[in-house]
Protein backbone atom coordinates (compact mmCIF):
# COMPACT_ATOMS: atom_id res chain seq x y z
CA UNK A 1 0.00 0.00 0.00
CA UNK A 2 0.93 3.43 -0.59
CA UNK A 3 1.64 6.20 1.53
CA UNK A 4 0.45 9.50 0.91
CA UNK A 5 4.06 10.26 0.01
CA UNK A 6 4.52 7.77 -3.10
CA UNK A 7 1.07 8.52 -4.09
CA UNK A 8 1.84 12.61 -4.76
CA UNK A 9 5.11 11.27 -6.18
CA UNK A 10 3.25 9.06 -8.61
CA UNK A 11 0.50 11.52 -9.33
CA UNK A 12 3.81 13.87 -10.64
CA UNK A 13 5.72 10.97 -12.49
CA UNK A 14 2.14 10.33 -14.41
CA UNK A 15 2.62 13.89 -16.31
CA UNK A 16 5.85 12.76 -17.58
CA UNK A 17 5.56 9.46 -18.18
CA UNK A 18 3.03 6.11 -18.50
CA UNK A 19 2.67 3.87 -15.07
CA UNK A 20 2.73 1.04 -14.86
CA UNK A 21 0.03 -1.03 -14.41
CA UNK A 22 0.74 -2.30 -10.96
CA UNK A 23 1.50 1.93 -10.09
CA UNK A 24 -1.79 2.57 -11.37
CA UNK A 25 -3.36 -0.03 -9.21
CA UNK A 26 -1.47 1.23 -5.77
CA UNK A 27 -2.72 4.96 -6.92
CA UNK A 28 -6.59 4.20 -7.39
CA UNK A 29 -6.10 2.03 -4.18
CA UNK A 30 -4.66 4.93 -2.13
CA UNK A 31 -6.91 7.12 -4.08
CA UNK A 32 -9.69 5.58 -3.33
CA UNK A 33 -9.20 5.99 0.49
CA UNK A 34 -7.35 8.90 0.80
CA UNK A 35 -9.31 12.48 0.44
CA UNK A 36 -6.10 14.64 0.26
CA UNK A 37 -4.17 13.11 -2.69
CA UNK A 38 -8.02 12.20 -4.19
CA UNK A 39 -7.77 16.24 -4.12
CA UNK A 40 -3.81 16.69 -4.98
CA UNK A 41 -4.82 14.49 -8.38
CA UNK A 42 -7.63 16.68 -9.40
CA UNK A 43 -5.88 19.65 -8.61
CA UNK A 44 -3.38 18.21 -10.98
CA UNK A 45 -5.47 17.58 -13.66
CA UNK A 46 -6.92 21.21 -13.45
CA UNK A 47 -3.45 22.64 -13.76
CA UNK A 48 -2.94 20.03 -16.74
CA UNK A 49 -5.33 21.10 -18.95
CA UNK A 50 -5.36 25.05 -17.88
CA UNK A 51 -1.47 24.75 -19.44
CA UNK A 52 -2.65 22.66 -22.24
CA UNK A 53 -5.40 25.43 -23.20
CA UNK A 54 -3.03 28.39 -22.66
CA UNK A 55 -0.74 26.55 -24.57
CA UNK A 56 -3.20 26.52 -27.35
CA UNK A 57 -4.30 30.12 -27.03
CA UNK A 58 -0.43 31.14 -27.41
CA UNK A 59 0.03 29.12 -30.17
CA UNK A 60 -3.16 30.89 -32.44
CA UNK A 61 -2.24 33.61 -31.47
CA UNK A 62 1.63 32.96 -33.28
CA UNK A 63 0.58 32.54 -36.32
Amino acid sequence: MLNCREATRLHSEAQERELTFKERALLRMHVAMCSGCRNFGEQMKLLRDAMRAYAKGRDAKDE
